[in-house]
């Protein structure tokens, strides 16, 4: 049977020491049984490796920074549909899918791309700031979190936490701070990144454990592979895991996504005590960097997405492989200047 050919719009290509997903996914979606998929790369920096992998991504275009709006991501997209008659766009950042998630009905309106998206109120309801309701509403463990704006609300908080405690930026970035000063700083180093607020976090020890998983927006987990971290860096990405049984994990996951009617992809960060117990640290909205270890496994949840996209039909995955690991490796990747030029110039490759 011959396959269906489509042509998807990428973003994460930051194949890096803290990858985006978008390599992980598009090597999914050249794998896909269904579809042969053209790749569009859409980037925010001229030194993306993702720009310059040819084998994988047919052509790329740089795309506005989430801060300058959806006006000029709406003019930059519509501009790239005229050239390459997009089909389909899976966005892989948690900075970028606000603007993603409002010009959804647009896009599909004017353009006919179609996106899988968690809703406006999905995406707000996971948010690390109101992760203790999410917990509770999920009847799921929360390490206990407050919100600070200034490092003098971080010391006001020392009567409440005991150190150690996380040190959180509102989409990236967390530190395990021992004392006050090293809560400070951290403070000083995230928010100049990413901005405030700063999530102070309760410290659990434990083993980390996470699911990607994926939502039909009705309440049906279409599929969903847990990974314990073997090897993590000290940017706290994981860069080896294992597949693993867990009935536990994938029963609160199912939870999660029909108590939510989750849609689109999505990975949950846990905590496994000694004792057993889980712990939710995150619920990112989108796709993990690993989550072509679920491929591995047995569910190509990125092929699965762009199904329901289409507006396909797409069965649950019945199973998966347990005892799979993913073991990430560095890989220098030569380039003509001419390209790099070309990419920072023009903003097409």
């Amino acid at each position: 049977m011959s396959k269906q050919k489509i042509t998807v719009g990428v973003t994460g290509l930051n194949n890096i020491d803290s990858p985006g997903p978008g390599i992980p996914v598009i090597r999914a979606l050249k794998e896909s049984s269904h579809f042969e998929v053209r790749i569009i790369g859409l980037s925010y920096e001229t030194l993306e490796p993702g720009l310059y992998m040819h084998d994988l991504v047919d052509k790329s275009y740089s795309i506005p920074l989430p801060g300058t709006g959806t006006a000029s991501l709406l003019q930059r997209l519509s501009y790239i549909h005229e050239k390459e008659q997009l089909d389909v766009i899976i966005p892989n950042f948690d900075a970028e899918l606000h603007s993603f998630i409002r010009l959804a009905p647009q896009l599909k309106a004017e353009f006919g791309i179609a996106t899988f998206l968690p809703t406006q109120e999905q995406f707000e309801s996971r948010h690390k700031s109101v992760l203790y309701e999410f917990g509770v509403a999920n009847k799921i463990k929360v390490p206990k979190s407050r919100m600070v704006f200034s490092p003098a609300e971080i010391t006001a908080l020392a009567y409440e936490f005991s150190f150690p405690i996380v040190v959180k930026g509102k989409f990236y970035d967390a530190h395990i701070a021992a004392t006050m000063e090293q809560a400070i700083s951290y403070f000083h180093k995230i928010s100049a990144k990413w901005g405030l607020p700063i999530i102070i976090q309760e410290f659990v020890s434990g083993n980390e454990v996470n699911v990607t998983a994926i939502g039909n927006g009705t309440g049906k987990c279409i599929g969903a592979v847990p990974m314990r971290k073997l090897y993590i860096t000290d940017k706290g990405k994981a860069w080896a895991g294992i597949s693993l049984e867990d009935e536990q994990l994938i029963e609160i996951t199912n939870r999660v996504i029909a108590n939510s009617c989750w849609k689109g992809g999505c990975e949950l960060e846990f905590i496994k005590t000694q004792a057993g117990e889980y712990y939710l640290l995150e619920m990112n909205p989108r796709f993990p960097a690993w989550i072509y270890l679920a491929v591995g496994c047995g569910q190509n949840h990125p092929e699965a997405l762009v199904k329901m996209a289409l507006e396909q039909n797409v069965e649950p995955f019945a199973n998966y492989e347990s005892g799979k690991l993913f073991i990430r490796y560095s890989f220098d990747q030569i380039v003509s200047l001419s390209e790099f030029e070309k990419i920072s110039t023009f903003g097409e490759l």
